[in-house]
C-alpha cells in the first residue's frame, strides 16, 4: 500500500474527529425590531432543542471546515493544510453513534495525481472504515476499505495511557449536535441574536463562548483524563495559542437546530466549522463494508511486527 493511501487514511480520521462540532446567513426579514430573548428564555429554548435532537438520533449533515492562510498549526491538528478547506456530507446517527460521510478536501489527493477526488468515511460500532478508492485496491488485494479498530490496537499494546486515549478520541467523535447545545448552554455569556432565515426557512439565532478550560470542563468526553492531566491538556492549548470556542446555532419553529457554527480562536486565526443539519429522526442505515472487500490495519500492523521480528531471528 502507497504512502498516499496512508496519508490519505489520516486526513479521512481527523477529519471525522471534528464532526463533534458544529457562513454566512441570509438578514431577518426586516420591517419592526425583532425582539431579542433575555438570557433566561434563551436557555429555555436551548434546553428543548436539546431534548428533542437527543431524542431525534440521526440527521443528514452538510459540514465545511476552513483554515485560514498563516494557521498551520491548527490545520496539522485537523488534517487540513492552512488556507484550505474540506467538506463532508451524509448522515449521523448517536445513540448508537454511527457516521456514513463523503469527504472532499484538496489534502486528499495532494501526495497521488491518481487519487480520488473525494472518499467515504463509516463510523460503525466504534470501528471506522475508509474508502481508499480503486487504484489503491490494487495494492491490497483488490480491497479498496481500510478497516481501523483503534481500540483493538490500544487493547493490544497493553497501554493504559493510549487505551484512555483513545477512548476519550471515540468519545470525542461520537459528539452529537444535542452535546455541542448542552455545551452551549454552559456558556457564560449564551445571547439570543434574532431572527434569521437559513436555508430557506425561518430560525432563531443563539451564540455563546466557551474558553478551552470551560470546554474539557463541561464536556463528557474529558471525563477520562485525571485533574493533573486536565491541567497539562490546558496548558498545551493555552502555549499553543487556542483561546477558546465561539459557538453559534439556528433553530428552527420545530424547535432543531439547523446550523451550527464552531470558530476555533488561536494566535494563528480562527478555524471554522460549520455544519447544516437537516431530516432529524430520519433511519441512519448504515452498514460496515463486507468482510471480503476490507483490509484490517490492526492485522496488517500484527503481520508486519511479525514479519520483522523473523527476520531478526534468520541474522
Amino acid at each position: 500500500m502507497g504512502m498516499s493511501a496512508w496519508k490519505r487514511a489520516g486526513v479521512c480520521v481527523a477529519a471525522v474527529t471534528v464532526v463533534a462540532g458544529a457562513s454566512g446567513c441570509q438578514a431577518g426579514d426586516g420591517g419592526a425590531e425583532p425582539k431579542v430573548m433575555s438570557r433566561g428564555e434563551a436557555t429555555e429554548v436551548l434546553r428543548t432543542a436539546f431534548e428533542k435532537t437527543a431524542e431525534a438520533k440521526s440527521a443528514k449533515v452538510r459540514m465545511t471546515m476552513s483554515v485560514p492562510a498563516g494557521a498551520q498549526g491548527m490545520g496539522d491538528m485537523m488534517g487540513i493544510a492552512g488556507d484550505g478547506t474540506m467538506e463532508m456530507t451524509g448522515v449521523q446517527g448517536w445513540d448508537p453513534a454511527v457516521m456514513d460521510l463523503t469527504i472532499k478536501g484538496p489534502d486528499l489527493g495532494e501526495t497521488d495525481p491518481d487519487a480520488p477526488s473525494e472518499t467515504r468515511m463509516i463510523m460503525l460500532d466504534n470501528v471506522m472504515y475508509a474508502d481508499m478508492g480503486a487504484e489503491q485496491a490494487a495494492g491490497m488485494d483488490g480491497k479498496r476499505w481500510m478497516k481501523l479498530d483503534f481500540r483493538a490496537i490500544a487493547e493490544e499494546a497493553g497501554s493504559e495511557e493510549l487505551q484512555k486515549q483513545v477512548t476519550g478520541s471515540l468519545e470525542s467523535m461520537n459528539q452529537d449536535p444535542a452535546q455541542q447545545l448542552a455545551l452551549l448552554l454552559e456558556s457564560p455569556n449564551l445571547k439570543h441574536v434574532g431572527p434569521q432565515k437559513v436555508d430557506g426557512v425561518q430560525a432563531q439565532h443563539y451564540k455563546g463562548t466557551l474558553t478551552f478550560e470551560e470546554i474539557i470542563k463541561s464536556d463528557g468526553s474529558f471525563d477520562f483524563l485525571s485533574e493533573e492531566e486536565r491541567e497539562e491538556l490546558v496548558a498545551s492549548a493555552e502555549k499553543s495559542g487556542v483561546k477558546g470556542y465561539d459557538t453559534e446555532v439556528w433553530v428552527n419553529e420545530d424547535d432543531y437546530p439547523v446550523r451550527m457554527v464552531l470558530g476555533v480562536e488561536s494566535d494563528e486565526g480562527t478555524v471554522e466549522i460549520t455544519t447544516h443539519y437537516s431530516d432529524y429522526g430520519a433511519r441512519a442505515e448504515v452498514e460496515a463494508p463486507p468482510a471480503e472487500d476490507t483490509v484490517d490495519l490492526f492485522e496488517m500492523l500484527q503481520g508486519l511486527e511479525e514479519g520483522l521480528a523473523d527476520a531478526g531471528a534468520d541474522v
